[in-house]
């Protein structure tokens, strides 16, 4: 929004210069966006009046003018089209220093034009900077004083300050929201605009109906008669609003803008003989038809509010006017209108027409809705003083229960200390927030208030809103500054378990990529991959192949897989870390966290160097042993041969901890290799998360100096049994100080009856303070002889 500084210190004077008040108001919130003179810097030029005007002797385009400045005559060749006696136009005497478009100035001298002499210059509005019309020379009033100094007469000393505000701040849309913030910041006093009535003097109404009162719930109108058309809008506004940036039209329009500049209130005019019926506020019939105050036609939507008569629309309400029943030259009798409409019901109206108009940027942001019958009073006392006629009364028509409620918001002593980190005065609380015409009123309890919120700020609903409120006035540049202080412990870490980044980090050292797949499949493939769980169906599913929640990661890698190979990509790893969801008896979800991985192709990756080995069960099983591992308890976790729905019948086995089951690991089942076309074995694992990232604290145990003792066995056993089984009895066997039990050859054929195979194991002993004779270590030896003879009918191989 752009304002006069001259306008704005005619209701607030505050002790400051220009830029004092343009940094305050932009300190307070409201940015200034520029600064710039009502007029470039010249002197010498006062109201002159063309005494005769002839044509020039020796140039079809020249005259030359006889000029007074009130006291002298003067000489003064000019070319201007307009230039004709009895003018009283702006005269740059001889001596008088002009601005140039560049930046420059240049002195007024006399001259000789096709050899007539001209002593001084007649301006057009561009050449003093003022506009950049450069139609003809200034016209200027008949009334115009002869000999005053230009920038006196045209109040040309003053500055157009340009203001950027924020959404919220609606209430600052117009010069008297201006003034009454820089009256708060430097504590001045503000002459706002007298509410002065207007009595009727005529008894003409005009009926008003408010069919959508929730959109508009205020409607203020009145009637005047007999005004004078050819009336001329005063100097005095003229240039207030075209400082302000609107062009002056007539009396009645501008009258109305000017409302809309000094109290924020949008107003309208309309020439009451092209009314028809009465005023109805309603929603527009779809494909209705306006042309606008512009000239353009438009078709309305169901969605605008309209100003209708007997006859159609005649307004968009809270946007623009209608031409066809608008004020011209002509009109003797109007009926103007000062309006609340609700804040939704105009926001984006304008735009979706392609519009943006003075009134629709100020309804959209919110109108104080107390105003309208003010406006309409002060614009009746325009209208009267400039353009004469014959007030009728004003008429309200409006819908209590729509209209918004009057507010009071609690704040207190102690939440203003807290949030602007500073002990604020009692007194100096209540003293701003009163100066913001705030209702300030103290309650029982000692600092707290109750304070009534104005019409105008609608902005201010909350306590913080209040807040805000102080800290702008009291001045965010003098709120002191701290640096905040916080408790912050170190979080506590349980060094026994294993944290997911590490797990990720191994795969990925190990080949692996990392994957996110759905977590919806399809049912059929669901069913493919767990017959123990019952898929949970989505009510609203994206589409049928996603129609499932998960209860294994499994398909989405093996689809990853297929799409993979569908692009020749031949050694595939991958995993992922997500949830399964499966069901309960309670009907609840039960989301579990898991980590499934997935190999296939080449164990080395391509090169000429490198084996063409496929990957094996024991390529997986390696890789899962690496993150076992991770803990420091790899012996708590074990696998043991089983089935699953969907792994290999003969390469399969369930991942045990403590006991339970935690996972599972194999080969993918040839049906399902088949069935999704894959190339090659595809193998995978799946381990509950928790039970994964379990491990054992650190300790630190001294190295042995003494030597190790080892003794190797080779077991013939059925072929069912695993060495894991074996591992575990020969350690609880073989005493304290077992160190390690190594299977390193498994062999089955000629010597080796059938369903029978042969396990060579090593057994290492280390004692941590001496050497272990021969004679314990042949005792251990024989004891776990013994045990795995009685568990599995071990025996020696001979």
């Amino acid at each position: 929004m752009k304002f006069s500084e001259n306008w704005l210190r005619e209701l607030v004077n505050p002790e400051v210069d220009t830029q004092g008040i343009v940094d305050q108001i932009t300190m307070a919130g409201l940015e200034v966006d520029e600064v710039d003179p009502a007029a470039k810097d010249f002197s010498g030029v006062v109201v002159g009046e063309i005494l005769t005007a002839e044509q020039h002797p020796n140039a079809d385009k020249l005259q030359v003018c006889k000029v007074t400045n009130g006291t002298e005559e003067f000489q003064v060749v000019c070319g201007a089209p307009n230039a004709r006696a009895g003018l009283k136009t702006a005269f740059a005497q001889v001596g008088a220093v002009l601005p140039t478009p560049d930046g420059k100035e240049f002195k007024i001298k006399k001259a000789k034009l096709r050899q007539v002499e001209s002593f001084g210059m007649l301006c057009a509005e561009d050449e003093l900077g003022i506009s950049e019309d450069h139609g003809g020379i200034m016209e200027l009033s008949a009334d115009a004083p002869v000999g005053t100094c230009i920038r006196e007469y045209l109040n040309l000393n003053d500055q157009i300050i340009d203001v950027d505000l924020t959404p919220n701040r609606g209430d600052c849309l117009s010069i008297s929201g201006l003034a009454r913030e820089v009256g708060v910041l430097n504590k001045a006093p503000v002459t706002f605009v007298a509410d002065n009535e207007t009595a009727a003097v005529i008894d003409d109404t005009f009926p008003v109906e408010l069919k959508d009162a929730a959109d508009c719930p205020r409607y203020v109108g009145r009637v005047i008669r007999g005004i004078n058309p050819q009336a001329e809008t005063p100097l005095w506004m003229k240039q207030k609003l075209e400082r302000s940036g609107v062009r002056s039209i007539d009396p009645v329009v501008d009258v109305t803008n000017y409302v809309l500049l000094e109290l924020g209130q949008p107003m309208h005019a309309f020439d009451l003989d092209k009314l028809s019926g009465g005023i109805v506020v309603r929603r527009a019939e779809q494909g209705e038809k306006l042309t606008l105050l512009d000239g353009q036609e438009v078709e309305l939507n169901a969605d605008t509010l309209a100003i209708t008569d007997a006859s159609g629309p005649v307004a968009m309400a809270g946007i623009m006017g209608g031409e066809p029943t608008s004020v011209t030259a002509e009109t003797q009798n109007i009926f103007l209108e000062s309006a609340f409409f609700n804040p939704i019901s105009i926001a984006g109206r304008a735009r979706s027409y392609g519009l943006h108009t003075d009134s629709s940027h100020r309804f959209e942001r919110g109108v104080d809705w107390q105003l309208q019958t003010r406006a309409v009073n002060r614009a009746t006392e325009l209208l009267l003083e400039i353009v004469g006629g014959e007030a009728g009364p004003v008429v309200e028509t409006a819908n209590a229960d729509e209209l918004p409620a009057e507010r009071q918001v609690y704040l207190r002593h102690s939440k203003v200390n807290s949030m602007l980190a500073f002990e604020m005065p009692a007194e100096e609380i209540e003293e701003i927030l009163t100066r913001l015409g705030l209702g300030v009123e103290s309650t029982s309890t000692e600092g707290e208030w109750h304070i009534s919120v104005p019409s105008y700020r609608f902005d201010i609903a909350i306590e913080v809103d209040l807040i805000e409120e102080l800290a702008r006035v009291y001045g965010y540049n003098n709120l002191p500054v701290r640096t905040p202080t916080a408790s912050m412990p170190i979080k506590e870490k349980d060094e026994s378990k294993v944290s997911i980044h590490n797990v990720r980090r191994t795969l990925i050292s190990l080949g692996y990529q990392e994957a996110i797949t759905y977590s919806f499949i399809e049912a059929g493939l669901q069913k493919q991959f767990d017959d123990k769980y019952d898929g949970i169906a989505l009510a609203n599913p994206i589409s049928a192949e996603m129609a499932i929640m998960r209860t294994s990661i499994w398909p989405g890698l093996v689809k990853a897989l297929q799409y993979n190979q569908n692009r020749q990509q031949g050694r595939v790893r991958m995993f992922e870390t997500g949830q399964r969801f499966l069901p309960s008896d309670n009907g609840e979800i039960v989301q579990e966290n898991v980590i499934a991985g997935l190999i296939s192709g080449g164990r080395d990756p391509e090169g000429w160097n490198a084996g063409k080995e496929l990957v094996d069960f024991f390529d997986i099983k390696g890789d899962l042993e690496q993150l076992l591992a991770l803990g420091g308890a790899a012996e708590q976790f074990s696998f043991e041969s089983d089935r699953h729905v969907a792994l290999h019948p003969g390469q399969s086995a369930a991942i045990k901890f403590a006991g339970e089951t935690i996972g599972y690991i194999g080969a993918l089942h040839p049906n399902l290799v088949k069935d999704l076309s894959l190339n090659g074995s595809v193998y995978l694992f799946e381990i509950n998360r928790t039970a994964l990232c379990q491990g054992k604290v650190s300790k630190y145990t001294e190295i042995s100096k003494f030597p190790e003792s080892r003794r190797d066995l080779a077991l013939i056993v059925d072929e069912q049994v695993t060495f894991d089984s074996i591992r575990q009895i020969a350690e609880k066997q073989a005493g304290e100080f077992i160190k390690n039990v190594t299977l390193f050859d498994v062999y089955q054929g000629q010597g080796i009856e059938k369903g029978r195979k042969s396990l060579a194991l090593g057994l290492t002993w280390q004692h941590p303070s001496r050497t272990l004779n021969d004679e314990e270590i042949n005792t251990a030896t024989d004891a776990v002889i013994s045990a795995l003879a009685i568990e599995f009918s071990a025996s020696l191989r001979e």
